[in-house]
């Protein structure tokens, strides 16, 4: 299991998000670099996104192609990209961070 997961849940429909691209970046002085993408499963999770690379403390962003989940889902949607930047303190723990999202709005937390 990658060091930082997400599970996404679509609160519009009641269901996990499967089937939605995530790509988690790492900031590099003035840039973002691409360190891991990944598709949802069935159950709305992506545990994959770093593969074996190790943690470091740093600035991360994770950014979900909402846009295209929701035309898959043949509905209007505002948000195209929801990008989660977020600061990586202690690089030894796990990071999850979950996501519940709908065509008008988006919630997230630091999970377990």
């Amino acid at each position: 299991m990658s060091a930082i997961t997400t599970h996404v849940l679509d609160t519009s429909r009641g269901c996990p998000a499967s089937g939605l691209k995530v790509e988690l970046q790492v900031r590099s002085g003035t840039e973002w670099k691409t360190l891991g993408a990944g598709i949802t499963d069935a159950n709305g999770r992506c545990g994959t996104l770093m593969g074996e690379q190790k943690l470091q403390a740093g600035s991360y962003r994770l950014l979900f192609d909402a846009g295209s989940y929701f035309r898959d889902q043949h509905a209007e949607t505002f948000y195209s990209e929801i990008p989660i930047v977020f600061e990586i303190a202690r690089p030894e723990t796990h990071y999850h961070v979950p996501l519940l999202i709908s065509p008008f709005g988006y919630s997230t937390y630091r999970g377990s």
